[in-house]
């Protein structure tokens, strides 16, 4: 596997491009994605992106139409590529393809899970291939994503760090802003991020 990563727009979104056995996924493009994306991508077959915020899907419409393949995103957040929930003038977008909860599906037959984390939205979630998280805004280096946003829940977040601290398995963590990580690393501040999620509801 190769990945290249470009930090996007003026929240500097990271969008990846994965490269996997000759296929091309796009990950989170967003404001000002379309031309890099172009250029870098060797065979895109999917757009897929691991929530609706803007800065996220920003350039989905776009590299759709002209690459002619589909998006998949999140079920929960389904709503937010029409409606624009923050109101920043986001080009609207449908996906092809909502994708359940936790979901393993097969996308240009590479092997992809959707680890459903809501919080920061309803249908945020963590991309898995092998021991990758392409991890959206649930989790970065020392931090989480923010649980104030409209349709974010501090209660689903609290569940949602509960639930990574569950998991055994060490994954690879590529943020939607900032550098790498681990889940192993990040799981060491869980119990306090826990604690601060809880004294907000």
């Amino acid at each position: 596997m190769e990945i290249k990563a470009r930090p996007m727009g003026p929240y500097q979104t990271n969008c990846y491009l994965l490269e996997h056995e000759g296929k091309t996924l796009i990950i989170d493009p967003g404001v000002g994605a379309v031309d890099w994306v172009i250029k870098e991508a060797r065979n895109p077959v999917a757009i897929l992106n691991t929530h609706g915020h803007f800065d996220h899907v920003w350039s989905n419409a776009e590299l759709k139409e002209r690459l002619g393949i589909p998006i998949y995103t999140p079920e929960a957040d389904a709503f937010m590529l029409a409606r624009d929930p923050l109101g920043q003038g986001m080009p609207p977008s449908t996906p092809d393809v909502p994708v359940p909860p936790d979901a393993s599906i097969e996308i240009g037959g590479v092997p992809v899970t959707f680890r459903h984390f809501p919080g920061h939205t309803p249908g945020c979630s963590a991309i898995e291939v092998e021991d990758l998280w392409f991890c959206g805004d649930f989790l970065f280096r020392d931090s989480i994503g923010r649980w104030d946003f409209p349709y974010s829940s501090a209660e689903a977040m609290a569940n949602s760090l509960r639930k990574a601290m569950r998991i055994k398995k060490d994954y690879r963590l590529l943020p939607g802003h900032g550098p790498e990580t681990t889940l192993r690393r990040e799981q060491r501040n869980l119990p306090l991020w826990i604690q601060e999620v809880e004294r907000s509801i």
